[in-house]
């Protein structure tokens, strides 16, 4: 389960998270997830754990006609993602208790997000509560973590700068919640019903590791997980040497794997 120091970004976080992590490890899916929303034909849209918009913006040009609500827990990410994407009404919103009136949306999209909620039952019965009776859910979990080609080069990075003691975040949390039945489950005890999931492979492209290294290091909670052990900029350029030992110089590829769910209120 996620702490309450890995929902946080605070600082210079959102910065590095999306000039590092967002063209590589969150644009291809975002451009997915917003071409499933484009055939459900919303016209009130809210996204939750909206983060620096990267998935905001690709709603944005995908439904024109469209009102998109974007929110995030973080006060400094929706800053960000309101110069980032400001077509859409961006507000801190906590998905434990979200601050709108029942039946107000025809789509709920959370791309990534949802392996941080402390409450998943709870936040997807808020999710129900604000859908209209008609209303989807669209959101994406990661698969395990050796399915993503990023991840497994940035742990390896991790235990070479903290063999004694490595940071558990990326597997605990970005990469802890893969079983689709545990988010069918928790989807039910909210009152939602899964229309179907689906897993997908898409391939992430760096200028470099080193820079998928200090997106993860200085632009994610494991940032905090890493300053509590020892030197940020040390360890940074021990995991961005590891990733590029493994990854290769230059450009770098990789594939991700992710579970891409639409859910809609349970009928009874």
């Amino acid at each position: 389960m996620a702490t309450e120091q890995d929902r946080r970004w605070a600082g210079s976080m959102p910065d590095a998270y999306d000039r590092y992590l967002a063209p590589s490890v969150f644009r291809p899916f975002a451009v997915e997830l917003a071409a499933r929303a484009a055939t459900l034909a919303p016209r009130r849209v809210l996204e939750i754990a909206a983060g620096t918009g990267v998935l905001t913006a690709e709603l944005l040009a995908a439904l024109p006609d469209a009102h998109v609500t974007a929110t995030d827990l973080n006060e400094p990410m929706v800053r960000y993602g309101a110069g980032q994407a400001p077509g859409a009404d961006w507000q801190q919103a906590d998905v434990q208790a979200l601050p709108f009136d029942d039946e107000q949306f025809d789509l709920v999209a959370c791309q990534f997000g949802v392996m941080f909620f402390p409450d998943k039952p709870g936040a997807f019965a808020e999710i129900r509560r604000v859908l209209t009776a008609d209303g989807r859910l669209l959101m994406s979990t990661w698969g395990p973590v050796d399915t993503h080609g990023f991840a497994v080069a940035l742990m390896a990075g991790v235990e070479r700068a903290f063999p004694a003691d490595p940071p558990a975040f990326v597997a605990a949390v970005p990469h802890g919640y893969p079983d689709v039945s545990k988010v069918t489950a928790d989807l039910a005890a909210g009152g939602l019903e899964l229309v179907a999931a689906e897993t997908v492979t898409l391939t992430g492209h760096a200028d470099s590791a080193a820079g998928v290294a200090a997106g993860f290091c200085t632009g994610t909670p494991l940032r905090m997980a890493i300053e509590s052990r020892g030197d940020l900029a040390t360890a940074t350029a021990v995991v961005g040497a590891e990733m590029t030992a493994r990854m290769g110089p230059g450009p770098v590829s990789a594939e991700m794997v992710a579970h891409v769910i639409e859910a809609r209120p349970a009928r009874s």
